[in-house]
């Protein structure tokens, strides 16, 4: 396959790196200070292990690549209205777009069937510009365990973790998703298909909605949280309203929240994507990871006021500090 990666952060390094380590044909599209960086230093990735670089080609602009068979969509869920125009450069008639983000996804009631059907997420997709872009017909849900962060461009740390969980928006396990792992999986990274993507998209969301934003609050890391008793409380609250809006849309947890606590906790002293966001001043994904979950609570009468408390403080606390998209 032909593989083009959007956005070559923490996610879409580490990503990008395996599938070049592994012979498969990549071109990582950057930008910013990450473009020279990559071109004349390569890729690095950094873990316990043992480090490894590599060098595979590298564009400022989609629209130097031209069609390939997969689009690892890796930007965060709110910078990607600021690609979406640019996206169909990459396409052809077959071209998959695996979308690696947190929290509910814009696609979530794309050929979901219900009441919902086809209704866009707006905390994602504000005016409907990534649905535009993106045909759902494109969509490869992923939902991704990976503890990673960007040291400096061109250069990533990989803690533990680097599962990257696959399915169809509209349920089954199809002939490209089974191609698209075996691809993954060639990389050395764990690519499990479900036929039934929405519960493991809640229960990590369980982890984001709650953890992340708690984190930009208390500048805490996940065992930090997770061992303190208040703190663990607070976040088992907030998780516990999102089983209820998730039970609300028809979706069961896979597992229960305590268990969702010791998972965190087990990561040890893991800054969240939230936080290292914080600290390098950019802007906090908080519309995807809750916002969005309190629009799905809205549409299905679901009461979520600890949620709601923690949303409002970390709305104000991004806007407060004008952090950038970059």
């Amino acid at each position: 396959m032909r593989v083009a990666v959007v956005g070559v952060g923490a996610v879409g390094g580490f990503v990008g790196a395996s599938l070049a380590r592994a012979g498969v044909d990549v071109t990582l599209v950057a930008r910013g200070a990450s473009v020279p960086a990559l071109r004349e230093r390569g890729l690095t990735i950094r873990t316990a292990t043992g480090d490894f670089t590599t060098r595979p080609a590298v564009a400022g602009d989609l629209r130097e690549v031209g069609p390939v068979d997969v689009v690892i969509l890796a930007v965060k869920a709110h910078q990607i209205p600021a690609v979406a125009g640019a996206l169909p450069a990459l396409f052809d008639d077959e071209t998959a777009v695996v979308a690696m983000q947190n929290g509910i996804p814009w696609w979530y009631f794309q050929g979901a069937g219900g009441r919902f059907d086809g209704r866009v997420v707006r905390s994602v997709d504000p005016d409907g510009a990534i649905s535009a872009a993106i045909e759902t017909r494109r969509i490869v849900g992923c939902v991704l365990y990976a503890a990673t962060r960007v040291e400096a461009p061109g250069v990533v740390q990989h803690g533990e973790g680097k599962t990257f969980a696959l399915g169809e928006p509209a349920g089954g396990i199809s002939e490209r998703t089974r191609r698209i792992a075996a691809m993954l999986e060639s990389a050395g990274l764990e690519a499990p298909l479900h036929a039934d993507l929405l519960p493991v998209i809640w229960y990590k969301v369980l982890g984001n909605a709650a953890l992340n934003p708690i984190s930009a609050l208390t500048r805490a890391t996940l065992a930090g949280m997770c061992d303190d008793p208040l703190v663990e409380r607070l976040a088992a609250d907030v998780m516990h309203e999102i089983v209820a809006v998730a039970a609300a849309h028809g979706v069961t947890m896979p597992r229960s929240v305590d268990e969702r606590i010791a998972s965190s906790r087990a990561v040890g002293a893991h800054k969240t994507s939230m936080l290292q966001d914080l600290e390098a001043g950019k802007a906090l994904e908080i519309d995807a990871l809750t916002g969005a979950v309190l629009e799905l609570a809205e549409l299905a009468l679901v009461p979520t006021p600890t949620t709601r408390a923690i949303y409002a403080l970390v709305k104000l606390l991004g806007e407060s500090l004008g952090a950038s998209e970059a």
